[in-house]
């Protein structure tokens, strides 16, 4: 079960080029919402972008709902092939990798893959991830599978991270879903 104190999220390359790319995925809302509950309970955000200077920067409407977040230009398809990630994520000494973003079948897969051959439990967020085909996002998932990830859901997360209605933040996270 995720655990607030023990998870991190990780954001791959949503970025504005990527989005325009796969936008028949419609991926910001749940990321959105994932970032916001990440803020309320003090969970660590690590934000990829690739090559930012030729697929833009992070769209502005998970930027705001992530002030908190580390940002890492990357050009490597997995993000802990790049020193600076890796090393941020290992100073969380966290276990659990929250992770979603674009292009699943290439940059996500490729961080999952080094995740758990890191010894991380790896979370990926089905309805905030992208590809730009179909049928690349559903090869990746079922090979994601086979992998050892978890194959989840945004509210889910939200939902397990809380753990009860009782909750302090319930309010403020139930909100994000209405």
């Amino acid at each position: 079960m995720l655990t607030p104190e023990n998870s991190i999220i990780t954001v791959i390359d949503i970025q504005k080029k990527l989005v325009n790319a796969t936008n028949i995925f419609n991926i910001e809302k749940p990321a959105f919402n994932l970032l916001n509950c990440a803020q309320a309970l003090d969970i660590p955000i690590i934000i990829t972008e690739q090559y930012p200077k030729g697929l833009g920067l992070t769209v502005d409407k998970l930027k705001k709902a992530a002030s908190s977040a580390k940002y890492i230009e990357k050009t490597s398809f997995s993000a802990l092939q790049t020193k600076e990630f890796y090393n941020s994520l290992k100073s969380t000494n966290r276990k659990q990798v929250i992770i979603f973003g674009i292009e699943l079948h290439i940059c996500v897969y490729q961080t999952i893959c080094d995740l758990i051959n890191e010894g991380y439990e790896v979370y990926c967020v089905k309805d905030a991830c992208a590809s730009r085909k179909q049928k690349d996002f559903d090869t990746c998932i079922e090979l994601l599978k086979q992998k050892g990830a978890y194959i989840t859901c945004s509210e889910i997360v939200l939902f397990e991270l809380l753990k009860s209605s009782l909750h302090p933040k319930f309010k403020e996270i139930q909100s994000l879903i209405k």
